[in-house]
């Protein structure tokens, strides 16, 4: 036995027992329009919100959108010219104009969307694509962190990210950059 798997051996004999997650306090904030605060939070990081109508998206996100000439759409909805499950290596994604997804739930205190492999269809697209567009149900906002980790589910899944706003840096100088390592753009559309 080397020493790699005495110290693995090891490890799994002392491995302690399982513990079920603490009990997480849940709190309450009198948030008036849950809408309304995630829309403010999302334009101040950055972010544009298209409030529009299911009839409607394709043609608001066309328009808005005209230019590009890559399009990664993973949503009914709207069709695209890249289709992601023939994409093996994510450097295949290096020239994605636009990518389209939709998101399962946003969270109105920090602008944040939930993200999951299965809405990405690669783990990649939301971070190579220049300009992101995410469809998210005006429904589906919660109001804090809290309320979202409680619908957070990772069973069966193997990534998960709460994406708030396109790229962006800022240096010592202060000085903001947008779409400095990510996408230079992030439109939530809200249907």
């Amino acid at each position: 036995m080397n020493s790699r798997e005495k110290i693995l051996s090891a490890i799994k004999k002392n491995k302690p027992e399982p513990t079920p997650l603490p009990e997480v306090k849940i709190f309450e904030k009198n948030e008036i329009n849950l809408i309304e605060g995630f829309k403010t939070v999302l334009q101040s990081i950055g972010g544009a919100v298209v409030e529009t109508t299911q009839d409607a998206l394709a043609e608001e996100i066309s328009n808005q959108y005209a230019d590009c000439k890559v399009v990664c759409s993973l949503v009914s909805e709207v069709k695209g010219n890249l289709d992601i499950s023939q994409v093996a290596d994510p450097h295949e994604l290096a020239n994605v104009d636009l990518a389209i997804v939709k998101g399962k739930f946003g969270v109105a205190e920090n602008g944040a969307i939930w993200l999951t492999e299965n809405d990405l269809g690669h783990r990649a697209i939301a971070f190579i694509t220049q300009h992101l567009a995410i469809i998210l149900d005006k429904n589906e906002i919660v109001g804090n962190m809290h309320h979202a980790y409680q619908r957070v589910s990772i069973d069966g899944i193997g990534y998960g990210v709460f994406l708030a706003g396109p790229s962006k840096t800022a240096d010592i100088e202060q000085s903001l950059v947008i779409g400095a390592h990510g996408a230079r753009s992030l439109t939530v559309y809200l249907v």
